[in-house]
């Protein structure tokens, strides 16, 4: 009160200002998503014969085609195709392809976690043993399931190169005499040295990908991007806890062993965001990318910034139009016919005149086809010796040689132009051979000899 001299003091609030608590990002999660689709492609791939070589059969399947190793225009475009996929995919993404794609990261980051797991379960269930005894445990776990993991990865890979059916009864009957056992055996070997002792070794040391990236990263190349301009890091490491690849990102976003995982932008946003802050480590389209920049039209979201990134694509469309429009030419069934001029006529001995021809066909469809041959230009030619070609398997070729005879008196003499007139059924898809017919020339009487 003011008279006795004394002030009274207004009551102080123990109420607490509510905390602003930012959306952390969830990078790992959409990984791991992405590694479970990556997965069930690599194993449904050779079994539907989408994507596989067949090398004993010399076959190469690419979506629904069985082409054949003699087709090198359509396998090379093939190749083409692929290689500006991985150029565009190097130079627009950066990284991406190694942390969401690549198989060796997949199974590694697989392989650490099965290990980590087994080794907390096996402490947890099996407390009273000794240190010791459940480290034994626990290796001999990791190791048997990890030797299961290889067998079964070997047969998937091997499988793109030969057919799933013949090679699991080689597996079954544990072949390591022919070829596809062998490579069997050595991939299985392979696979579980590489998932028990390498990992993610093999991104630092063996694979070419990240030094291909280096080369055609630019200014606009995605990248995972430490930006501290305002020196707000409370240097709490867990950036660096957390990289599977053992580095500090606010080092520079251009490391050689980087992935461009984001599992640093994880646990700076998760950490940040609880005191209200947002994340120093982010995606950005080059390391001079501001925050402040103005909002990028969609074709600059997924990376299309300048004219160096459209012409890749407008090459790759490219390849892809040229790959489409000859798989779409193709026909299932392939007939070549040629005349034999190692002789040039035969003369017979009932005086009609011969000429030799050779017919391959090759069914490269699914179902059996038939091929009906006819002539056409010459009205009183006989074909013999060209036996049925009704029952052709798919897969198969069928060679033929055949012989056209006709009386020489009701031809020209000399060269006669003719054709042949091939039927494919199913399908009723015609062809025509332009030949020609070579009978004896004139005699001095006017008659053909």
């Amino acid at each position: 009160m003011s008279g006795t001299g004394l002030t009274v003091e207004p009551p102080v609030s123990t109420t607490k200002p509510n905390r602003i608590s930012l959306p952390g990002t969830n990078f790992h999660r959409v990984r791991k998503i992405i590694h479970l689709i990556c997965f069930a492609i690599f194993v449904a791939l050779p079994m539907s014969n989408v994507m596989r070589f067949d090398i004993p059969r010399q076959r190469f399947y690419f979506f629904g085609a069985e082409l054949w190793i003699n087709e090198f225009g359509i396998i090379f475009l093939s190749m083409m195709f692929l290689l500006f996929v991985v150029a565009a995919m190097a130079m627009i993404y950066g990284r991406f392809y190694c942390s969401y794609l690549c198989p060796q990261m997949i199974f590694s980051e697989a392989s650490l976690d099965l290990q980590d797991w087994i080794r907390r379960r096996v402490n947890k269930k099996m407390i009273g043993l000794s240190p010791m005894v459940r480290s034994v445990i626990a290796a001999t776990a990791f190791y048997t399931l990890l030797l299961i993991a290889s067998v079964f990865l070997a047969f998937v890979f091997i499988a793109y190169f030969v057919e799933p059916r013949d090679l699991f009864h080689r597996l079954m009957s544990f072949d390591i005499r022919t070829a596809g056992g062998i490579a069997g055996a050595t991939t299985t070997i392979l696979t579980l040295l590489d998932f028990a002792f390498v990992r993610l070794k093999f991104c630092t040391t063996v694979c070419p990908y990240g030094y291909l990236q280096g080369i055609l990263a630019d200014d606009n190349t995605l990248l995972v991007h430490y930006r501290d301009h305002a020196n707000s890091c409370i240097k709490c490491d867990k950036c660096v806890r957390i990289c599977p690849m053992g580095i500090d990102i606010r080092n520079g976003p251009h490391q050689i062993e980087c992935t461009h995982c984001a599992e640093c932008v994880d646990a700076c946003s998760t950490v940040l965001g609880k005191l209200g802050r947002p994340t120093l480590i982010e995606y950005a389209w080059g390391a001079t990318e501001s925050k402040e920049a103005q909002q990028p039209s969609w074709y600059q979201r997924i990376g299309l910034r300048d004219y160096k990134r459209l012409v890749l694509l407008m090459v790759m469309l490219l390849y892809a139009s040229g790959l489409y429009v000859a798989v779409a030419m193709r026909q299932p069934v392939l007939v070549r016919l040629s005349a034999d001029r190692s002789t040039l006529y035969k003369e017979e001995a009932g005086g009609r005149v011969s000429n030799h021809f050779r017919l391959d066909v090759s069914n490269r469809g699914h179902v059996t086809s038939a091929v009906t041959v006819a002539i056409d230009g010459l009205p009183t030619g006989v074909i013999e010796g060209l036996g049925d070609l009704s029952g052709i398997a798919p897969g198969s070729t069928v060679h033929r040689e055949f012989d056209v005879k006709v009386d020489p008196a009701k031809v020209t003499a000399g060269v006669n132009h003719i054709s042949f007139v091939t039927m494919i059924t199913p399908g009723n898809n015609k062809q025509e051979f332009p030949m020609t017919f070579i009978t004896p020339m004139e005699s001095s009487t006017g008659t053909a000899k």
